[in-house]
């Protein structure tokens, strides 16, 4: 019996005894330490002393329960517990349960209740360090994720340089093979035709003079075709060509261009030009230029050297419509759907000279320009392109 009551005053954890009515009846002086009560302080008091105020009436419907069936067990299992010191402050504690009967004055309860303020700040410590460590990881993955997304921008980037690149290289190989054949002609033309145009002119044959003068101005429209033509594709490769509109009058301007465009007609051809609707838009004068060469320049090669090439401009509030009729070979249908791709070549004009990239340079003009652009065709009957232009 010495041996227990020695256990008891010396024990390092805190020890309540408790009789039914949850009095408490003896406590060693580690639970005094541990509640800042000194000497009988807590004699006769009931527990919930030691309880904060918010648990209290709670504990006392469990211990009123507990007593009707005591056994002994750790207590509040799944629950954070609380113990209130004599000053106030309340304390995070481990508390288990252990009855004993007294054959003098019935049943007793032993509480041992351990205080587990510095576990819970290393846990606290570490739940800390836990959330730190996934904010740092979800950092760290946040900067590898949009690392990652940044080489697979890096990549694609790369892919469509390279991609450019290889087809920059196909065109400058297509354009040596191209312009070698392409350029050797005219300038063949020029070079006979120049020879003939000084011996006819010594013999004052201005017949064939002015025929061979003509073959010349032709040869020299075809060689400034062509180089219009890669210019423009390389402008356009280069992201120099920009949309700039302009305030003009439609009218003027077209007449401007049929005049410049009937020279290089044949002497039977006939450009007619019809306009509907006002006069003023504003339009890029550049860009327009350069479609309407390209698809008037077309429909004089395409043509008979007898026919009429009509061109209709419409002007409303919002558009501006421009038609461009010829009376030529017309496009196949096969043809069709390659018609404004680079270097594309009809299967019924390779008897007549161009690059191929014309249509392919409209095109890309038409969508600086958000505009449309469209065609309707026959063989044999003409082909009519037409090119609706927002304000």
């Amino acid at each position: 019996m010495a041996d227990s009551e020695a256990l008891f005053q010396h024990a390092t954890e805190g020890i309540l005894v408790v009789n039914q009515q949850g009095d408490i009846v003896r406590f060693n002086p580690s639970a005094e330490k541990l509640f800042g009560y000194a000497n009988a302080e807590l004699l006769g008091k009931k527990i919930e002393i030691l309880i904060p105020q918010r648990f209290a009436h709670n504990h006392t419907n469990h211990r009123d329960k507990y007593a009707n069936n005591p056994h002994s067990r750790p207590m509040g299992l799944g629950m954070e517990l609380w113990g209130l010191k004599k000053d106030g402050s309340e304390f995070p504690l481990e508390i288990s349960l252990s009855p004993f009967q007294s054959p003098d004055d019935g049943r007793y309860i032993m509480a041992f209740i351990m205080d587990i303020t510095v576990r819970k700040q290393a846990e606290e410590k570490q739940k800390n360090y836990s959330v730190e460590l996934e904010r740092q990881v979800k950092n760290r993955t946040l900067i590898l994720e949009e690392a990652i997304q940044e080489l697979e921008k890096t990549k694609k980037e790369l892919h469509l340089a390279l991609q450019k690149e290889k087809e920059l290289n196909e065109l400058k190989s297509r354009f040596v093979s191209m312009a070698s054949h392409e350029f050797r002609t005219p300038l063949t033309t020029m070079m006979s035709s120049l020879s003939l145009v000084t011996r006819y002119g010594e013999n004052n044959d201005t017949d064939n003079q002015l025929k061979h003068v003509g073959k010349i101005k032709n040869a020299i429209n075809n060689l400034t075709d062509i180089l219009n033509d890669f210019l423009s594709v390389s402008k356009l490769e280069e992201g120099k060509v920009e949309n700039l509109p302009e305030r003009l009058d439609i009218k003027i301007f077209m007449s401007e261009i049929i005049s410049d465009m009937q020279s290089m007609a044949s002497a039977e051809q006939i450009i007619v030009q019809q306009h509907v609707g006002k006069a003023q838009v504003n339009i890029d004068r550049k860009l327009l230029k350069n479609i309407l060469f390209n698809l008037i320049s077309n429909a004089i090669k395409f043509s008979p050297t007898k026919a009429t090439i009509d061109i209709h401009t419409q002007v409303n509030n919002s558009t501006i419509r421009i038609d461009v009729r010829d009376h030529g070979i017309g496009i196949s249908k096969e043809d069709q759907k390659h018609l404004f791709e680079r270097f594309f070549r009809g299967h019924n004009a390779t008897h007549i000279q161009g690059t191929g990239l014309g249509l392919n340079i409209v095109s890309q003009y038409a969508e600086l320009m958000n505009a449309s652009l469209d065609f309707v065709t026959e063989e044999n009957k003409g082909t009519t392109f037409t090119i609706i232009i927002p304000q």
